[in-house]
């Protein structure tokens, strides 16, 4: 069988080194994240000064870049901030726990539950809204993470990697067929469906980053909780119990997380590729498969890279827009080959 392991940057041989190096990488993500945050506020259609963002942040007059800063670009950076990260960590923890580099947010059917939440909000209930897709998004991520892991666990070898990986991918596909029958004998469920499915930030206001954030949050302390056993299930389920991990809790705590993660920011900004793809292997490749600084650098990469996406998207065709999720299909594919090309192929 054939694996695939990104190599971890050389680090140098001593603790020490290899230390101040993850320090130096992570300090140097925050910045990149913080750059990223003020061309999020600053750059568009209307370009502003740093300045006059500063002051319509501090001081609002209700002049124009008071009503730009803080009407328009405020909500979708505060969003992009909360499903970049989200998308991010769910990547690392899913990879983790399925040992499977190519895993992102797909893989447990959870995004596919999100869309069918969606179509269901829309073609049955008459949810006309996006606050109002939000709650059936992830309430249908929701369920099916859990009926994932609950398939998966009533098999023989349990939750296993693969069991995860296969049931997961039965139940997308499963999900899939009905949303595209429902889109197909509904055409306004369809019109207002791929408005959402595009995956963006734009059109979304405050009220949708709240909605989603207590899930975020939620989700980012379980992943800070199951950090140190991800270490030890990459190294076998026999050797993480023989270092006293309860390997059972750590699988159940990390889906649980990605479930929330993935269902939060599905539904609030539709299934945008490549974030939870190729942020995981990039922050590997920057500070090692140490799951504790995966996932920190992650978190600060991931919003990073969608609210840069958003910004070129503002920015390639004014005054249209093209959506995030499609920039993040054209960066990020290019971004994963470059890594892939950086892999260790293994044989077994």
């Amino acid at each position: 069988m054939t694996t695939l392991a990104i190599r971890p940057a050389p680090a140098g041989g001593r603790t020490g080194g290899r230390a101040g190096r993850r320090v130096a990488v992570t300090v140097a993500a925050a910045l990149v994240l913080l750059l990223a945050v003020l061309a999020s506020f600053a750059l568009g259609s209307r370009p502003l000064a740093v300045d006059d963002v500063w002051r319509a942040l501090v001081a609002p007059d209700g002049g124009e870049a008071t009503t730009i800063v803080r009407d328009l670009r405020m909500p979708r950076t505060a969003l992009g901030l909360a499903v970049g990260l989200a998308l991010a960590v769910a990547g690392v923890l899913l990879q983790a726990l399925t040992r499977n580099p190519l895993a992102e947010p797909r893989i447990l059917g959870i995004s596919a539950g999100a869309s069918f939440g969606v179509v269901l909000a829309i073609s049955v209930f008459g949810v006309g809204t996006l606050a109002g897709y939000v709650w059936f998004g992830i309430g249908g991520a929701l369920l099916a993470g859990l009926l994932v892991f609950a398939v998966a666990a009533s098999a023989r070898d349990g939750a296993s990697p693969v069991t995860l990986a296969l049931v997961g991918a039965a139940l997308d596909a499963s999900l899939a067929s009905v949303v595209y029958a429902l889109l197909s004998i509904d055409s306004r469920t369809f019109e207002e469906y791929r408005f959402w499915v595009v995956g963006g930030l734009t059109g979304r206001d405050l009220t949708v980053a709240g909605q989603v954030l207590p899930f975020v949050l939620a989700g980012l302390a379980l992943a800070a909780l199951v950090a140190r056993g991800l270490d030890a299930l990459a190294l076998g389920d026999d050797v993480a119990r023989g270092l006293g991990h309860r390997i059972g809790l750590v699988r159940i705590g990390g889906g649980i997380a990605a479930v929330l993660l993935t269902g939060a920011a599905v539904a609030a900004a539709g299934p945008i590729a490549f974030v939870g793809l190729a942020v995981p292997h990039l922050a590997r490749a920057l500070v090692g498969a140490d799951h504790r600084w995966t996932l920190a650098v992650s978190a600060l990469l991931g919003p990073a890279l969608l609210l840069g996406a958003d910004v070129v998207g503002r920015l390639v065709a004014p005054p249209g827009e093209v959506p995030a999720g499609i920039v993040t299909a054209l960066v990020g594919a290019p971004l994963l080959a470059f890594l892939v090309r950086r892999a260790k192929v293994v044989t077994a």
